[in-house]
């Protein structure tokens, strides 16, 4: 192989690329970087077996040339070593060349690297998807949906399936919901699909938050194609691959209530930042508690309590209040977090008890709601 390429586009892909390279694999080539060259351009590849990330650079790309290939063929390079010299390379052209035994000679200006690379042919091969049942979301709605949803999956392995988000596709519909078991998070999108195929699948948390990173921001298309094991996220030249976890997943429908006792409007944005200074006594101890209670008026108090440091308290007037008197202790990161994914400027909670479930929903949209569960306090 022996190219030509545009550093800052190769530093581009190399970097997107890396999200998928594991430093702990027990493969040593999946600590690598898969470099191909074609009569096209050149593909880079990333993978941990779990995640597959391929970027392709093209000989051009509007009017400027990116890549020369004078000789096709392909390398694996040690991905920690490769990224840290493409990053510091002075021209803005890199040479690569391979020689025997898989020697790499990279040339930029006056400085020469030369790396021990690994046999192309041992790089596992990615999955071939047949791209029959493909649907299409835009990039802004794709990154919004997978915020909105992916905080909420359970950082524990005790249960694996809760390590993911579920994506159930019916009926032209996309419903991701993600759960830990204190707290859901449930986002609704309409897609163009016909409505006779649907889909359940389980996606890892991990995997979403890594697409999410390499996702330019924009509204242009991102293919999805969903197999049995495997979804694929194709943007223009990207290619994201992503094993799906085994198993059922709860049915969380049944969590969210259908009726309240009490239902409270409030500004977001003025919620959050009250939930935020009282957390800042409860931070302290480990159960980051705090208390919410209604008073006449149509007014909340909020307040939380560390023994050890002092005691917080702050009212709040709210948009609306109607119902039975209530009061309710929660975690404050789980309130601040669903806060923040609302992207309401008004939401309504609705109560159905102290030790029950609340709703947390935009107040002029069905299109995403946030469930928590209290904390019980004697």
């Amino acid at each position: 192989m022996n190219i030509s390429i545009d550093r800052e586009a190769l530093a581009k892909s190399v970097q997107d690329v890396m999200k998928a390279v594991s430093t702990r694999t027990t493969i040593p080539i999946l600590t690598g970087i898969k470099l191909t060259a074609s009569a096209r351009g050149v593909t880079l590849t990333g993978s941990d077996s779990d995640i597959s990330i391929e970027s392709f650079i093209p000989l051009e790309k509007e009017g400027r040339l990116l890549v020369d290939v004078k000789r096709p063929g392909s390398i694996v390079l040690q991905a920690r070593f490769f990224s840290e010299i493409v990053k510091k390379l002075p021209q803005q052209t890199v040479e690569i060349e391979t020689e025997d035994n898989f020697l790499t000679v990279i040339r930029s200006g006056h400085s020469e690297f030369r790396l021990n690379g690994f046999n192309a042919d041992e790089y596992p091969r990615l999955p071939q998807i047949e791209e029959e049942h493909a649907f299409q979301i835009p990039a802004d709605l794709l990154k919004a949906v997978i915020r909105q949803t992916v905080f909420a999956v359970s950082t524990s392995e005790t249960r694996p399936i809760l390590t993911g988000v579920n994506w159930k596709i019916e009926d032209g519909e996309l419903v991701c919901t993600a759960t830990d078991s204190h707290r859901l998070a449930m986002r609704k999108v309409k897609i163009g699909i016909e409505s006779d195929w649907a889909y359940n699948v389980v996606i890892p948390g991990k995997s979403l938050n890594e697409l999410s990173k390499i996702l330019a921001d924009g509204n242009h298309p991102i293919d999805i194609v969903i197999t049995a094991n495997q979804v694929l996220f194709k943007a223009e030249h990207l290619l994201f691959f992503s094993r799906l976890l085994d198993g059922n997943y709860p049915e969380t429908a049944r969590l969210i209530p259908t009726d309240s006792k009490t239902t409270v409007t409030v500004n977001a944005k003025e919620f959050l930042q009250a939930i935020d200074r009282a957390s800042l006594l409860a931070r302290e101890g480990r159960n980051n508690v705090v208390k919410l209670a209604t008073l006449p008026g149509e007014r909340l108090e909020i307040s939380s309590v560390s023994p050890e440091i002092g005691k917080v308290t702050e009212q709040l007037k709210a948009e609306s209040l109607e119902g039975e008197e209530l009061n309710i202790s929660f975690s404050a990161k789980y309130m601040m977090d669903a806060l923040r994914a609302l992207d309401g400027t008004d939401i309504q909670i609705s109560f159905t008890g102290a030790m029950r479930p609340f709703v947390l929903r935009p107040l002029h949209s069905d299109s995403m709601l946030q469930l928590i569960l209290p904390v019980r306090t004697y």
